[in-house]
């Protein structure tokens, strides 16, 4: 295999099964695309504007060994379509987790580690707000909790977090391989210096907190969409 396609296929390997079982009969995911493409769109653009920065601040980078060498300012197309790819696999998975567990996934259950997840992703990127990864992201994903557990109060949260469980799986093995596990160097380099240092395997630790910004920012609009749509439905109804 040319190497020059590998992020291409993680792209696509990322999404290829969830796009497949969209189309699942009785949960049919495919069915809420018009709600999921603004969900995946809005906070692609949002992550694409830090991504270039931090790439022209090289706080991160990426190996022309593993790209097709098309690029969008400095990022490679390919880190494009993770913004895309991602997203949807893990929107699939959240809607997969709530309609086959039988967990009792109530909003209550989500205030206490809600609160607790807040107090320390702000303790640590407070601390240590000279390195650039993990004072943004702990610091922002703080402040999006906050604002939904504070203002938003969602009742999908704590089936949020249960389903994060299940996304964690497929997240180890994607950013494995992007951060270099079981290929010879990594697609995509971090300078040490703007991270904590501490690394999960290959992957460092806040990739975790970053991807878990991502996603819960996808799910709140996705969800929001879903639950305008049936107000409306139940205001014209007599």
């Amino acid at each position: 295999m040319n190497s020059h396609w590998l992020y291409t296929l993680i792209d696509i390997g990322s999404v290829l099964f969830p796009l497949l079982f969209s189309f699942y009969p009785k949960a049919r995911f495919a069915s809420k695309w018009k709600y999921a493409a603004p969900a995946i769109v809005i906070p692609a653009l949002l992550f694409i504007v830090w991504d270039e920065f931090f790439t022209r601040m090289g706080v991160w980078g990426f190996n022309p060994r593993y790209l097709t060498g098309v690029m969008v300012g400095h990022l490679p197309i390919e880190e494009i379509g993770f913004f895309l790819c991602i997203p949807y696999a893990c929107l699939f998975t959240y809607e997969a987790v709530g309609y086959f567990s039988k967990y009792p996934i109530d909003a209550a259950r989500a205030q206490r580690p809600g609160y607790v997840l807040v107090a320390g992703l702000l303790l640590t990127g407070l601390r240590h707000y000279d390195k650039w990864y993990t004072s943004v992201t702990f610091i922002a994903l703080a402040a999006y909790l906050l604002f939904l557990l504070l203002v938003v109060r969602p009742s999908w949260l704590g089936k949020f977090f249960f389903a994060f469980l299940f996304i964690l799986i497929p997240f180890f093995l994607v950013n494995g391989i992007l951060t270099g596990t079981g290929i010879p160097e990594e697609v995509v380099w971090y300078d040490n210096n703007e991270n904590l240092g501490i690394r999960m395997g290959t992957i460092p630790f806040e990739d975790t907190f970053y991807g878990m910004l991502l996603i819960v920012m996808n799910v709140s609009i996705f969800e929001y969409l879903q639950q305008r749509d049936q107000r409306s439905v139940a205001a014209i109804r007599p």
